[in-house]
């Protein structure tokens, strides 16, 4: 399950985990509790998990930025990411025990698209514009999350959200290169923006590690929504989620939709295979 607004504890969001016979809590950077300070105290989460029969995985800030034009600004992102690996080190034992330990742990990551600046006639990505600059900064954080890694079972996964542009793709075939970063397909949100990110992700899917699954509609584009109140065809991803091994969020942003899409996998038996 996915990091809820509405539990405004890591305990609520660790009950309802459990409590609804699911396996793992995506913490999520974006809140204020789950910054990196937060995540180092890894004996209470540790203990956390251990009591309720759940481990985490994690979902890096969206405001990360590793090739911002301010060293300054990507200094103190390389150094979160580097935190922040460190932590999901130390909670390993817990995926080893309540998990499966043939999946890696992952960090989920989105890419950011950075500035554009508007002419009369045009946009234009300053990341586009400066693509060597952009393209340095990747080469960089590549390097250095290989040697914070390791040969540990951690993976950052890069997630699609409204579309990658042109560079952007460019970038993470170049992380792909290296066996410490995946994929991650977040279902809804390819099916809000028409599609368009999935013969990237099908050219790469034996990199396929991760899935955020909600349902959504195209048009008009939504998505988060409970299973089945979309239409996406849930069995088909779910399916191919199967064959790659991979660890699945039911990221749905309420709790009523969360419980909602938990009946719906049990309804249509997917609740053991795919969660």
């Amino acid at each position: 399950m996915p990091t809820l607004i509405e539990n405004r504890t890591l305990e609520d969001n660790v009950a309802m985990c459990a409590g609804l016979g699911l396996s793992f809590v995506e913490l999520n950077m974006n809140f204020p509790e789950y910054q990196v300070a937060r995540l180092e105290q890894t004996d209470e989460l540790l203990r956390l998990g251990e009591q309720a029969g759940v481990y985490f995985t994690i979902h890096l800030d969206e405001n990360l930025n590793v090739a911002d034009f301010n060293p300054l600004v990507v200094e103190a992102y390389r150094e979160t990411v580097r935190r922040t690996v460190a932590a999901a080190k130390a909670l390993l034992p817990l995926r080893d025990r309540f998990g499966d330990s043939a999946q890696p742990l992952t960090l989920n990551m989105h890419m950011h698209h950075g500035i554009h600046i508007t002419l009369p006639d045009r946009k234009v990505q300053m990341y586009d514009r400066d693509f060597d600059t952009y393209m340095a900064s990747f080469a960089a954080f590549r390097s250095l999350c290989e040697a914070w890694i390791g040969d540990s079972p951690l993976r950052i996964v890069i997630e699609n959200t409204d579309g990658f542009r042109a560079y952007e793709r460019r970038a993470i075939e170049y992380l792909l290169q290296s066996p410490v970063f995946g994929l991650t397909w977040d279902i809804g949100h390819s099916k809000a923006t028409g599609e368009r990110d999935v013969p990237f992700l099908l050219a790469h899917e034996d990199r396929l590690l991760h899935f955020h699954i909600h349902d959504g509609t195209e048009t008009p584009p939504r998505n988060h929504l409970a299973l089945g109140d979309g239409d996406i065809d849930l069995p088909a991803r779910l399916a191919l989620a199967r064959r790659r091994g991979a660890r699945c969020v039911l990221e749905t942003k309420t709790v009523e939709a969360l419980k909602r899409s938990v009946g719906w996998l049990e309804t249509n038996d997917f609740i053991k295979q795919e969660v």
